[in-house]
């Protein structure tokens, strides 16, 4: 495989958008790097990632003609892979485009383990390939959190990281160290940032895979008394214009820019207009704001995440919780490098907010996995 395109990350949310516009978007190849026991496993993981975006028969095509997996961790020294498949790989990639992250924001360990060990992995993978025969670009997906602690702000990319200002948590803190070992590991290579600010839903259907911010927005709406004031903005993007941004600038030989901030930037709505339109489109809970609750509000949520966990509680507080300094800060994120580049901006979150909020509750927070078909099985068998 020459000239492909090494991605991490391919099974998880953001992961499997970005992979889906490359595989529809471009003739590249991709190499993809699962965590997975077996070839067979990693394919029905990649499956079960990518299903929410095409039919079994084209994602069986388009795995058959242009992926290549690579079973191993970022976590592991040269990936988990043996060194003669390292060295393999190195000669025969074009660029990276890392995306494998954890996002558990309370968890120091599960952030530092793979956010740091492995990116640091990925980067001795990108430097190989830059000292053998050179690398197109190396594009790291990082978040808008790398900003750290602000308040009724909005924020370029060039000014959202100061290293005194304080983080909220290590996620934030792991990322923004991440940046920074790209840039001063890889000076040779062309490279992107990516910042995605709040990824929540799709804004061309309400299925969804990934519930965990989708919970608290839910949460949030059902509830009557919110403690926020209706004014404060929340920079939510959906997932496709985050997916379809990263695949197009990474693929672009220039970009205009070295950081994109992937986000509704100024044009990002109150929550008072969040749920002024619910309310329009069939939600029947009258909201008030009271901003003078935030203190007891985040108590009693602290307090509901350490319940027993017989009790249901612990889960969605303490989801709540993670999530609650993002939801308070009324801070946006300028967005008008990716609306140049892609000529677009993102579709606002009252599109689709309705259709995600009643997909969420009428399907348990559940989506409806399909398995990976017997025909394939019984077919690759033979094979």
């Amino acid at each position: 495989m020459t000239g492909a395109i090494f991605v991490t990350g391919a099974t998880g949310y953001i992961g499997s958008y970005v992979v889906s516009e490359l595989l529809r978007t471009s003739d590249q190849r991709l190499a993809l790097l699962v965590r997975a026991g077996s070839q067979p496993q990693a394919r029905e993981r990649l499956w079960r990632a990518l299903q929410l975006h095409m039919q079994f028969e084209e994602f069986y095509e388009l795995l058959s003609q242009r992926v290549e997996i690579h079973l191993g961790d970022i976590t592991l020294p040269r990936l988990g892979l043996g060194l003669e498949d390292f060295e393999r790989l190195a000669r025969c990639i074009d660029s990276v485009l890392h995306i494998a992250a954890s996002l558990n924001r309370r968890s120091a360990k599960a952030c530092f383990n793979v956010n740091l060990r492995g990116t640091l992995q990925v980067i001795k993978l990108a430097r190989a390939a830059q000292d053998d025969h050179g690398l197109r670009r190396f594009s790291d997906v990082s978040t808008s959190a790398v900003a750290g602690q602000r308040s009724h702000e909005t924020v370029s990319e060039d000014a959202a990281i100061e290293w005194d200002r304080s983080d909220y948590d290590p996620y934030a803190r792991t990322k923004k160290f991440c940046e920074h070992m790209v840039k001063e590991l890889l000076p040779d290579v062309p490279s992107t940032v990516f910042r995605p600010t709040i990824v929540l839903g799709d804004s061309r259907f309400p299925q969804t895979t990934q519930f965990d911010m989708v919970r608290a927005f839910v949460a949030l709406a059902r509830l009557p008394v919110l403690p926020f004031d209706s004014r404060w903005r929340a920079d939510i993007v959906p997932a496709d214009f985050v997916g379809r941004a990263i695949a197009a600038i990474h693929l672009r030989h220039e970009p205009r820019y070295h950081i994109y901030n992937l986000s509704a930037g100024t044009a990002s709505l109150a929550y008072g207009e969040i749920t002024d339109a619910l309310e329009r489109q069939g939600l029947r809970i009258p909201h008030l704001y009271l901003p003078r609750l935030k203190r007891p509000f985040t108590g009693v949520v602290d307090t509901l995440s350490r319940t027993p966990r017989a009790w249901g509680l612990a889960g969605p507080a303490a989801m709540m919780s993670v999530f609650a300094p993002y939801l308070f800060f009324d801070t946006v994120f300028d967005n008008q490098r990716v609306e140049q580049e892609m000529g677009e901006s993102p579709p606002p979150f009252t599109d689709y907010a309705y259709g995600l909020l009643d997909f969420a509750l009428s399907g348990g927070f559940r989506y409806a996995y399909r398995p990976w078909p017997e025909s394939a099985a019984a077919e690759e068998g033979e094979a």
